[in-house]
């Protein structure tokens, strides 16, 4: 029979540090470290590094980080050595108790998501501390069974995780064969081309301070951090006094609105360009981010939006940036981009035709990703099995 004893009785935990963003470096240079920060969960890509300090916590290959906010709450990231973030936490175990093999299998099991989630979903941050997870339940066979069992699941896992990671790349494939089908679409319409500025209103951000901002209750802004990748990331958790729609009405946008991360524009090889919702009609754009409202008697938005967000834009933005530093996009190269000039009829046509198109790779895509979600839980559904089978 298994003991079961608390999490904080055998691992200890030690959040991460944030220093500041001057000592950034985004090529490995001597004396420097990578610097782990939660976009690393999802890709090795827009690597950044600090000095080697003893004010910065490290970490090696063989730890393991939690992400500890938002969408990262319970992520599990390891075999990366450097420096980590206040938004990671890394375990420390008592390895004379508990293999680091039995601790990861355990924090990916629901055993540990599972109660994580319910305690990091009332905090107001959507994340957890290390007084939060001490008291969590963990099963804890003798060493020689926990090595014996973990054997069993990378075994077992070793399948699954080919065909998550076939089914991952299958994924990958459809968005560029997409983003190919896009190009080719757009590179036809080359041939006449105009300045946007010229089609459309484009409106700079604002340098609101820092004090300016509070928590509820006040007029939605949009920060760099709402800006993703042809998807705007939507918050509750930063806002303006009402006042200041007033005060500042020439930097409010609408619904529909296209809006550009004007710092790190392009991170992870895409570009950070997304419509306003629904949620932030008439909300302030913050420093750094621009929004682009086309003149619909020259330019429908649907077909501004596909062509945004294409990789002929990506390359023009690319082309205007010192990629080895941080990749910054002027509001003016953004007002000189040029688009094409084609008549609104036609550019009606050619967006229901993308509309057609991009919902036919959607499709394809939702199956690829069903088949991903349904591989994720049978690893679940054995990991929880194998943990609790012989559990107190």
């Amino acid at each position: 029979m298994w003991k079961t004893v608390k999490l904080g009785e055998i691992c200890k935990f030690e959040g991460g540090s944030q220093p500041p963003k001057k000592e950034f470096v985004y090529e490995p240079a001597d004396g420097y470290v990578r610097f782990l920060q939660i976009r690393d969960f999802k890709s090795d890509k827009n690597i950044t590094y600090i000095p080697t300090a003893k004010k910065n916590r490290l970490c090696s290959e063989t730890d393991i980080l939690i992400g500890r906010y938002g969408a990262s709450v319970g992520q599990i990231l390891s075999g990366l050595s450097g420096a980590y973030n206040v938004a990671l936490m890394k375990t420390i175990p008592n390895e004379e108790l508990i293999s680091k093999g039995w601790l990861q299998a355990y924090l990916t099991s629901p055993l540990f998501q599972k109660p994580l989630m319910e305690v990091s979903s009332r905090s107001a941050q959507n994340g957890f501390s290390k007084d939060d997870i001490y008291d969590f339940d963990v099963p804890l066979p003798p060493l020689a069974e926990q090595q014996r069992i973990v054997a069993k699941l990378d075994a077992a896992f070793d399948e699954i995780d080919e065909a998550i990671h076939a089914t991952k790349i299958k994924i990958q494939n459809y968005f560029k064969l997409e983003e190919t089908n896009k190009s080719s679409f757009f590179s036809n319409l080359s041939s006449s081309l105009i300045e946007l500025e010229k089609t459309s209103e484009i409106i700079n951000g604002y340098a609101f301070k820092s004090g300016d901002f509070q928590h509820s209750n006040g007029v939605p802004v949009i920060k760099i951090t709402n800006v993703g990748i042809r998807d705007f990331v939507e918050t509750n958790d930063v806002n303006l006094p009402k006042d200041f729609l007033a005060k500042h009405k020439q930097f409010a946008v609408k619904q529909g609105d296209i809006v550009f991360a004007l710092t790190r524009t392009v991170i992870n090889g895409g570009l950070k360009v997304a419509v306003v919702p629904k949620n932030y009609e008439g909300a302030l754009l913050n420093q750094r981010v621009a929004s682009v409202s086309a003149n619909p008697k020259l330019m429908n938005s649907e077909f501004l939006y596909s062509y945004l967000s294409s990789s002929m834009v990506l390359d023009y933005v690319l082309s205007n940036v010192n990629t080895l530093m941080q990749p910054n996009l002027s509001i003016t190269d953004l007002k000189k981009l040029p688009v094409p000039n084609i008549p609104i009829d036609k550019q009606l046509t050619y967006s229901q035709t993308l509309k057609e198109t991009e919902i036919q790779f959607q499709n394809i895509r939702t199956i690829e990703t069903k088949k991903l979600s349904e591989l994720e839980k049978l690893k679940s559904s054995i990991l929880a099995q194998e943990l609790q089978s012989e559990a107190a």
